[in-house]
């Protein structure tokens, strides 16, 4: 049975990812329906902290598909836009205080072998996720780094079909900047209305 789920949580994520790209909100029923599958993959393998992450991201699944619902047509989500430098010096800031407060408590637990990987990983994962469901150009960017450090936190463990699909996502992620950059280009040559 775990096997099937572990196919179709990977098949959702990957659904949630390609449909992210396109700026389309039904990528957080994919998004919602992939981490409460892992959820509960992670909880049957004692994985407690792995399962409430999960968890997390069910609940920002539903503020995703809720703020690109919000404002716009079905398909066309909430308007792409950029933080300042200063939003993402603070965001960072904020992404490093945590990460070097949890590392160390992960390390006391014996919870892994890359505590302060797998803490940066986790904070720029949510970090994201969130900028993501609030339609922050630069979510994308964001993403190339988690993947990339997801790549290697997995593979160094031995978990080369994970590793493998952070690799897939790397590459999704470089599709979503291209098409969210076409579209926030595209919407700032649009003239105003007065």
């Amino acid at each position: 049975m775990g096997a099937w789920i572990e196919y179709l949580a990977v098949a959702t994520g990957i659904g949630y990812a390609l449909f992210a790209v396109r700026h389309d909100r039904r990528a957080w029923i994919f998004g919602a329906v992939s981490s409460a599958l892992l959820a509960w993959l992670a909880a049957r393998a004692a994985l407690p902290l792995q399962s409430g992450l999960q968890a997390f991201y069910v609940a920002m699944a539903i503020y995703g598909f809720r703020q690109w619902s919000r404002d716009a047509p079905a398909a066309a989500g909430t308007p792409i836009h950029r933080w300042p430098w200063y939003a993402h010096l603070l965001a960072l800031g904020g992404m490093l205080a945590v990460t070097l407060g949890l590392a160390p408590w992960l390390a006391l637990s014996g919870a892994g072998d890359w505590p302060r990987l797998d803490a940066a990983v986790t904070c720029g994962s949510l970090l994201a996720t969130w900028m993501t469901a609030r339609s922050v150009l630069e979510n994308w960017l964001y993403w190339f780094a988690v993947n990339a450090a997801s790549m290697f936190l997995y593979g160094a463990q031995g978990l080369v079909f994970v590793a493998g699909l952070y690799a897939v996502y790397f590459l999704i992620a470089i599709f979503g900047w291209q098409q969210w950059w076409s579209r926030y280009r595209a919407a700032a040559a649009q003239p105003t209305a007065r």
